[in-house]
Formats: C-alpha cells, sequence, structure tokens
C-alpha cells in the first residue's frame, strides 16, 4: 500500500469517526476542514521550485 492511500485512509476514517461521534456541528465540520485543507496549505508554502520537484517526483516516484 502506497503512501498517499494510507493517508487517504486515515483522512477517511477520521471523518467518519467525527460524523459519528456526537459532537457538536460546528466541531465536526471543523475537523473535517482541517483534514482536508492542512495537506492544501502544506503544497501552498513550498517555493515554486520545491512544487516543481515534487511534481517531477510523483511522475518518477519517489527515491527512484
Amino acid at each position: 500500500m502506497s503512501p498517499v492511500q494510507k493517508y487517504a485512509i486515515g483522512a477517511a476514517a477520521v471523518i467518519v469517526l467525527a460524523l459519528i461521534l456526537p459532537l457538536p456541528s460546528v466541531v465536526t465540520w471543523l475537523i473535517i476542514l482541517g483534514v482536508v485543507a492542512a495537506p492544501v496549505v502544506g503544497y501552498l508554502m513550498l517555493d515554486p521550485s520545491q512544487r516543481a520537484r515534487l511534481r517531477r517526483a510523483r511522475r518518477r516516484g519517489i527515491g527512484r
């Protein structure tokens, strides 16, 4: 299983737990927003050269 699949399964599990647990709806939506926004913010914090390097690494595979 690739690391991306592991992250996706973990994010889905957190979202399902947030929806199942009897939390106030605002807290549930904040948890879901945090799970979705954290990778986006991390990507946007990279320099343009780092983004290009990451795109090349995705195509080729990291460590190959």
